[in-house]
């Protein structure tokens, strides 16, 4: 990888694409009541099936008063360098830019990084998931993740 967190979109699809193992699939759930807002959270780390030096960490957030309200992410840790979310997938519970109350998935870019902004900071609409363990099943497709199961959302014949 580059140097100063300066990743390249190609450097940021081979991260997405490596396979990556859950190293921790027994991962127990924090609740945080007294967090604003109060949500409970889990986190697992994962590291290049290949690389074995090279770790990630997916943790798994949800409101305790707002089922709709959850996030579900993954980050790359860089020996050396601070962690880079690569990607979150956010539920349906908040607006975002033109995105008004419908899931959504932010991703790095190379764009966001070079210009100063939140490397996740872009999101495009989404209608893969509903719900958190629908985003886990997505993270755990789009990022080539094993050792941890999730069933994906059952599409809506009518919206």
């Amino acid at each position: 990888m580059t140097v100063a967190g300066a990743y390249t979109d190609e450097e940021l699809s081979d991260l997405m694409t490596m396979t990556k193992m859950v190293i921790n699939p027994g991962a127990r759930w924090l609740t945080k009541p007294k967090a604003r807002p109060a949500h409970r959270q889990r986190t697992f780390q994962a590291e290049g099936a290949q690389e074995k030096d090279v770790r990630f960490s997916i943790y798994l957030r949800q409101s305790l008063a707002d089922e709709s309200d959850f996030s579900c992410g993954i980050s790359y840790h860089p020996v050396g360098g601070p962690p880079l979310t690569l990607a979150r997938y956010n539920g349906p519970s908040h607006e975002h830019g033109d995105i008004a109350y419908r899931a959504h998935i932010h991703r790095a870019t190379e764009s966001a990084i070079a210009t100063g902004k939140k490397p996740e900071s872009q999101a495009e609409e989404s209608n893969r998931f509903e719900t958190l363990d629908g985003a886990l099943a997505c993270l755990i497709q789009d990022f080539n993740l094993t050792g941890l199961d999730a069933q994906p959302d059952k599409p809506r014949l009518f919206r």
